[in-house]
């Protein structure tokens, strides 16, 4: 990997360093005051201008992680969080420092483990996995709660979800045109979910469904919100995972890269060169095998998403060819995830394509060390 290549991507960290430059306008509620902060590991603004191209081009990519989180991160506080470090005006040092251990993307974490926020955001996720023709009276309750109080979104998470679904189970039952007809190759295929679906949640679902004692309606009812529900779990759950860990694989990185940087212009004034050499070789070293071990977890990643696309993407392909009614309630979500999905796994591709270049350049450090 060039000397060029980098130089592009300090230019371009030069200009996101004095604030945000990302596409689309940050939600209102992003003007919430800062979470937390934590000692700062990076140069000030004036040293900011001559970062070296390996350590602008790590800052860049945060940048670029952290407005993901802010998008797409399942829980509102991170989101929230994440857009308030991309608008600060102290620019790339609040941005290191909300990545930081202990800084503000740990402490949105923590915030969004409280249980008025597992509530509120349980009530979100029934809202988006339960259709209005399926449960009707689920959907209405937990709009219901999301626009009420703190107390009313407990009330529903302890009781208000469960007696929704006896209604909706009764108004269904009550109907014989309502009643959805349960094939045996249906059961069969619910079956395999359990088995073989490449998302954990949704494989629970689908054993969940076919527990001893069921019967036809609870094979319906995972058609109609079991697996969407599941689905949406797994995706949080990706999405969770992702941001844990490149989180931390970013904060190390600035810190890895900082060490060998200044090993490296240590060389030069240094009474021993030899012994500065293998210095500054071991530092580039470090860097490296952080970022091939960053690389190989985003190629794991990345075929993770991939599976899930084109999971989804047959699955949307089998509910527009059924002319059964069962088949209908998935639809939707199949397109949903599949599109979804194969967002990761562009993602995925991005990422590790980073790392890639940060091992390469980390490599040539080692052999400028060397001499």
């Amino acid at each position: 990997m060039s000397r060029q290549w980098w130089g592009a991507r300090t230019a371009a960290a030069g200009v996101l360093a004095g604030g945000i430059a990302i596409g689309g306008v940050a939600p209102a509620w992003a003007d919430a005051p800062v979470a937390a902060a934590a000692s700062s590991t990076v140069p000030g603004a004036q040293a900011e201008q001559t970062l070296s191209p390996e350590l602008a081009a790590a800052i860049e990519e945060a940048r670029r992680r952290v407005t993901s989180m802010a998008k797409t991160h399942p829980a509102a506080e991170v989101r929230t969080s994440a857009w308030n470090a991309l608008r600060s005006s102290r620019g790339d040092e609040a941005l290191l420092e909300w990545l930081a251990p202990g800084g503000g993307f740990d402490y949105a974490k923590q915030r969004a483990r409280e249980t008025r926020a597992r509530n509120k955001a349980f009530c979100e996720r029934v809202v988006a996995t339960h259709t209005v023709g399926f449960s009707p009276e689920v959907r209405a309750a937990a709009a219901r709660a999301l626009k009420g109080s703190v107390a009313e979104q407990a009330a529903f998470v302890k009781t208000g979800y469960a007696d929704a679904q006896r209604r909706d189970r009764a108004a269904r039952e009550a109907t014989e045109q309502q009643r959805l007809e349960v094939a045996a190759k249906d059961r069969d295929f619910v079956r395999a979910l359990g088995e073989h679906d490449p998302g954990e949640q949704v494989r629970v679902a689908a054993q969940w469904a076919l527990r001893p004692g069921t019967t036809d309606t609870d094979v319906a009812e995972f058609f109609g919100y079991g697996w969407a529900t599941g689905a949406a779990l797994d995706l949080e759950g990706y999405r969770t995972r992702v941001a844990d860990g490149e989180t931390l694989r970013h904060h190390t990185l600035t810190l890895l890269i900082r060490e060998a940087t200044a090993a490296e212009e240590a060389v030069k004034d240094s009474a021993d060169a030899a012994q500065a050499r293998a210095a500054a070789e071991r530092a580039w070293k470090a860097v490296s095998a952080h970022a091939d071990a960053a690389q190989r977890a985003w190629l794991a990643e990345q075929t993770a998403a991939a599976a899930q696309a084109e999971n989804w993407r047959a699955v949307a392909l089998l509910s527009r060819e059924s002319a059964e009614e069962l088949w209908k309630a998935i639809s939707g979500t199949a397109e949903t995830n599949q599109g979804a999905w194969a967002g990761e796994q562009a993602g995925a591709v991005e990422a590790a394509a980073f790392w890639k270049a940060t091992f390469e350049q980390a490599q040539n450090g080692e052999t400028r060390a060397r001499g």
